[in-house]
């Protein structure tokens, strides 16, 4: 394939410099599929995106901007790389880019540095390879001139230029390489699919050994001599702000060093953090608890219903749905809720900043590298350039780590500015689960309307639940005439409803005080189990197998039929199964990418167990199928947890759980079998890091329906008493 970029030949050439010994290519692009400038080495304005190095051990160094926090994405970019450069892949070596909007800014993010929204390997697919093509044609040019021999007579094996029976390796070749002009990009030929090597095949991942040797640094391992860690107390209410406080119990511990207001409540500053904690724990503050101190879990609920009785914004509408609803044959009729959720990730959040008069320097694990720098600019007065972010390996994120203010990042920056020295501020688990951003809590109301043959003619669905792009710099493009599009994403845009004539989608976006954010898979974490459930209870008043009733609604999507149908035979939909176990399906699509799962429970009392899950997904063209199929396993798990256990509920203003104990994720005793199909596909390829949540809920749903009879409408799941 020829690929055609809108870029000159001598901004592609200014895209490739020498950086000391060997061959460094740029990456792309802060905007559109092009090559980004880049200076030669000493230039003021050198700002590649991202680069590829090759030493002369012939080691290829790839620096990669996106955050690697579990998700293989290290792996990923790199399979694409390697594919076209024709690397040597145990030659290959990845570390985390520095912050730059400048040099790493992505275009769907309007620019910034971030890593979200199952972004990565689509975003880098064209480019990252074409950097990889350029590299090699640069190597082949190098060894035509030292061989004296043309181009055309030269191939590559990995790792090594071949002329008949000249040989060389790309590290002997790197430093010639380097003095040569880019390729103009619109010439570049990427290999044709028959022809990877690489792409599709199932390769371990870069990140493994060290995580396994216990070598891989994450934000909670920074350390250095003269570092103190501190821990802040945090307003117990949402709103509430420090009236008093007495520090004096707290100082008179040892190791504590520093007692200090910050604009978040009251810092501990110590040598460790068992003693900020103690000095914590011996704080006294008198908190102004402020006007959301009656919040109340019911009370929410309550308003929540009485407002989708309300007209709200338009969302989506075709057709007239009271007259459809009015000569449907049979109407259903569902309310569904869901709570707000915590990320609740296994490395608590931290951040180790450290202060000078020119520079403000960063080690954390974040999500959101542009935000942070221009934050913490201005709480430093520095310019964001003058804040370097050291991304560290991140123990899970789900969102977390990238939130609208930066939170955790301008905490800890205020906590080291404040204390005149480098400082680690530390949350507890139980900090973030009773003080963080939660996924809002959603009630959905639908009124739908069969034909004589049980299939739609209308439907109606209000949703009510919190915006989370509301007041962001996201809003511009994600809030338009008071419609949140994460809030209704996969409703308003469902297949079950863009193709019926009559339907209508609404939308309100109550403010309640409670911090609400993106949580992996975003708005189809509750429209995914709330449509999938919907469409089972249509089957089943339409007096239709579930498979068949989808089948029929999706006869125009082959994508969603594609994912249906192969994980239904793989389950063995029909074939008998133990006493007590049934079966439940769901298929959506999010992030470009559509998965099908057939959940297997069964019931033990009050319980419900899940022994197995058949996943079958479509995400395009598979880079990896080995990290495909983990973060299959991954969206599972997590799903699972939600659906099963996790619940944030709130009294007097507080929410009362906080921590694993009683904001409980799945256990390992409870992991089902998870058995992973993955659709051969030659589409672009589409998310894959979160894509996998939004059936799980609904499967089990289902399942629980299709074993009890019960129709369970709320997460997480209760069975009622029989």
């Amino acid at each position: 394939m020829n690929v055609r970029l809108d870029t000159s030949r001598r901004s592609f050439l200014k895209g490739s410099a020498m950086l000391g010994a060997g061959l460094v290519v740029a990456l792309v692009i802060p905007a559109g599929n092009r090559f980004a400038r880049a200076a030669m080495a000493g230039e003021a304005d050198f700002a590649p995106n991202a680069f590829l190095r090759i030493a002369p051990d012939s080691t290829v160094t790839l620096l990669i901007g996106h955050s690697e926090m579990g998700q293989g994405i290290w792996t990923g970019l790199s399979m694409l790389i390697a594919e076209e450069l024709d690397a040597d892949w145990s030659k290959i070596r990845v570390e985390h880019a520095p912050a730059s909007a400048a040099k790493y800014g992505l275009p769907a993010f309007g620019g910034m540095q971030i890593t979200g929204g199952s972004t990565s390997t689509w975003m880098e697919f064209d480019r990252y390879r074409l950097a990889g093509a350029a590299a090699r044609l640069m190597l082949i040019e190098a060894a035509a001139k030292r061989f004296n021999v043309a181009a055309s007579q030269i191939r590559t094996e990995p790792g090594v230029v071949i002329a008949g029976t000249h040989r060389a390796t790309y590290g002997e070749l790197a430093n010639d390489a380097g003095q040569l002009p880019v390729p103009d990009p619109s010439t570049i030929k990427l290999k044709e699919a028959k022809d990877w090597t690489l792409i599709g095949k199932p390769t371990q991942r870069l990140d493994t050994p060290e995580k396994i040797t216990g070598q891989a640094k994450f934000g909670m391992d920074v350390q250095f001599d003269g570092l103190l860690t501190a821990l802040v107390a945090r307003a117990p209410v949402f709103g509430a702000s420090v009236k008093s406080f007495d520090g004096t119990a707290a100082l008179a511990l040892p190791g504590v060093h520093k007692v200090l207001q910050v604009p978040t409540g009251i810092a501990v500053v110590a040598d460790h953090y068992w003693a900020a904690k103690q000095g914590r724990d011996a704080l006294k503050v008198d908190w102004d608890l402020g006007p959301n101190a009656n919040l109340d879990s019911a009370t929410l609920l309550e308003r929540f219903r009485q407002l989708a009785t309300t007209p709200g914004a338009s969302a989506s509408q075709a057709g007239d749905v009271t007259a459809a609803l009015g000569k449907a044959a049979k109407t259903v009729e569902a309310e569904y809720h869901v709570p707000y959720l915590a990320h609740a990730p296994m490395e608590p959040l931290n951040c180790t900043v450290k202060i000078t008069a020119d520079q403000c320097e960063i080690w954390t694990g974040t999500q959101f590298q542009t935000l942070d720098q221009l934050i913490a600019g201005k709480i430093t007065g520095l310019k964001p350039e003058q804040v370097v972010i050291h991304t560290e390996f991140l123990g899970g994120g789900f969102g977390r780590r990238a939130n609208p203010t930066s939170d955790f990042v301008a905490e800890a920056v205020q906590v080291a500015k404040a204390a005149g020295s480098p400082v680690k501020t530390v949350w507890s688990r139980e900090d973030d689960i009773r003080g963080g951003y939660y996924r809002s809590a959603f009630l959905h109301h639908a009124r739908i309307g069969l034909d004589s043959a049980g299939l739609p003619v209308g439907w109606q669905h209000v949703l009510v639940g919190q915006s989370i792009m509301t007041g962001t710099s996201f809003a511009a493009t994600m809030v338009k005439d008071g419609v949140d599009k994460t809030s209704v994403e996969g409703v308003a845009d469902s297949p079950y409803l863009t193709g019926l004539a009559n339907h209508q989608v609404q939308l309100h976006s109550p403010q309640t005080g409670i911090s609400v954010l993106w949580l992996r898979s975003v708005g189809h974490t509750h429209t995914g189990f709330v449509m999938e459930s919907l469409v089972d209870e249509l089957a089943a008043a339409a007096g239709k197998d579930p498979v068949e009733y989808r089948r029929a609604l999706l006869k125009d999507h082959p994508r969603h039929l594609g994912v249906l149908n192969l994980a239904v035979e793989k389950a063995n939909w029909k074939a008998p199964l133990p006493d007590g176990h049934a079966l439940g399906v769901a298929v959506h699509e999010s992030f470009g990418s559509f998965v099908a799962q057939v959940a297997e429970v069964s019931r033990e009392g009050q319980t419900i167990r899940v022994h197995r899950v058949v996943c079958a997904v479509d995400c395009g063209i598979a880079v990896n199928p080995t990290s495909i199929a983990a973060q299959m396993e991954s969206c599972i798990t997590f799903g699972l947890g939600f659906t099963l256990h996790s619940k944030l509920t709130l009294k007097n203003g507080m929410v009362e759980q906080s921590n694993y104990h009683d904001y409980q994720v799945l256990r390992l005793n409870e992991m089902p079998v998870v058995q992973v199909h993955i659709v051969p596909s030659t589409d672009k390829p589409g998310g894959i890091g979160e894509t996998g949540v939004p059936p799980v809920a609904p499967a089990v749903a289902n399942a629980v329906f299709a074993l009890t009879g019960q129709r369970l409408r709320e997460l997480p799941l209760q069975l009622a008493a029989t």
